[in-house]
């Protein structure tokens, strides 16, 4: 991995030493592009589909759903939008907005599919930590209001930088496809 001072000294019109009252030419051809072959995973779709949960809860084609695991009640799936490396969603099988209307089943099979979820991202991704949440109503954020989901983001120490900060840019290092096929093959090889 390249840091800012390779770059810069890998240019032909820096100086091969860093010396900060040096002039320093902009290495515009090193990062003017940024490469996310991933964005067209995202864009053939056409509108995002709002029973995207229902119909992977019924389908039988999980990895066109992107469906990860099943458990009797509920299922574990990637996000798919909007798209964050890693960000995985349990939902039950069931249509429901209100958590009091879950079963102890549906909710033990959540929590279990979070606790299999981490497991799979800590094996693929080596996360360092998750955000867990469920957002209940479109107050609280609900992208798909009337069935819920259960999040689950891996995070990393020191991941936070200045492009989405200052730059209101996302660098997204994994696409859709590969990391779906990371997690099956990780899962194969997990213990239940």
């Amino acid at each position: 991995m390249k840091t800012a001072l390779d770059i810069l000294a890998s240019a032909d019109t820096l100086p091969k030493t860093f010396l900060p009252n040096e002039p320093m030419e902009f290495p515009k051809a090193e990062i003017e592009a940024l490469w996310c072959p991933w964005r067209v995973e995202y864009f053939q779709l056409e509108d995002r589909n709002p029973n995207f949960l229902s119909e992977a809860a019924r389908a039988n084609d999980d990895a066109a759903h992107l469906v990860i695991t099943r458990r009797k009640n509920s299922f574990l799936m990637m996000n798919r939008y909007p798209y964050s490396v890693g960000h995985l969603m349990v939902a039950p099988y069931r249509k429901t907005a209100e958590l009091s209307s879950l079963g102890e089943n549906e909710v033990q099979d959540l929590w279990t599919l979070a606790v299999h979820a981490q497991r799979l991202l800590q094996a693929t991704m080596k996360a360092q930590g998750f955000n867990l949440g469920l957002n209940l109503g479109v107050a609280a954020g609900a992208g798909v209001d009337d069935h819920l989901h259960l999040h689950i983001v891996p995070r990393w120490t020191g991941d936070t930088n200045f492009m989405p900060i200052l730059g209101r840019t996302r660098l997204l290092s994994e696409g859709l496809q590969a990391l779906y096929e990371k997690l099956m093959d990780a899962q194969s090889h997990l213990t239940s």
